[in-house]
């Protein structure tokens, strides 16, 4: 499966590249640093949310249209693995890490000088294909995964803002507005473990060279530099 995915996203960037044809056109990759919560109502209880960091394996390809040197547009492809940590409080000792690896598709513009800093933002839908849940009962821990679960949407619908500094380097804000469970999902023995478990997820992340790599950059600054 992993094999697939990758095979994917080497297509993804094959259409991009091909599509990249002119200065204006153009396509751009990176990783992401994710560090996620979420908003919390577990009939009432909002307490119990713990910050979860997600290093790996996040990838991002973009196809990049600039309209003038101040406002361009993207689109792209994302695979993504994002949840949050919930710590009982109704369950002394008890952790729950929830998280999804998801296939996202974005798109949005960005706006100011984009060859320096600048501001972007949009609409991602994100498809989880991937389920894995864990449980830490004083200490002791039980984990499964699965493909394509009904225990989370088939898909997400997320906005996001974020900054694009000079040398490759980003901070990201997204939110989630789908919630992350899908509360009617019950089991073989008639248990509906998410019923009332409402849970909307967001991250801050750090990204480096997602736009234009720091090569790039770099070109730029020399330039600069000798005509100064």
């Amino acid at each position: 499966m992993i094999k697939r995915l990758l095979a994917i996203f080497l297509f993804i960037g094959s259409v991009l590249t091909t599509t990249a044809q002119s200065s204006k056109s153009y396509v751009t990759s990176g990783g992401e640093m994710i560090f996620s919560l979420a908003t919390i109502d577990n009939a009432g209880v909002t307490n119990g949310n713990i910050l979860r960091w997600s290093p790996a394996f996040n990838l991002q390809v973009f196809g990049n249209y600039d309209f003038n040197s101040h406002v361009g547009f993207i689109y792209g492809g994302a695979l993504r693995n994002v949840g949050f940590i919930y710590e009982d409080p109704n369950n002394s000792g008890v952790r729950k890490k929830f998280r999804n690896y998801d296939i996202g598709i974005p798109v949005g513009i960005k706006v100011g000088n984009l060859h320096k800093l600048f501001v972007y933002g949009g609409y991602e839908i994100e498809f989880p294909i991937n389920y894995k849940e864990k449980t830490i009962v004083n200490e002791e821990k039980t984990k499964f995964s699965t493909w394509f679960s009904s225990r989370v949407p088939a898909l997400y619908h997320t906005v996001f803002i974020g900054v694009q500094f000079p040398y490759g380097v980003s901070l990201k804000f997204k939110y989630y507005l789908s919630g992350f469970f899908n509360q009617n999902y019950t089991q073989n023995d008639g248990v509906q473990p998410y019923k009332g478990l409402k849970a909307n997820v967001f991250y801050f992340s750090i990204s480096t060279s997602l736009f234009k790599g720091n090569d790039i950059y770099m070109k730029e600054y020399r330039r600069e530099q000798q005509v100064y």
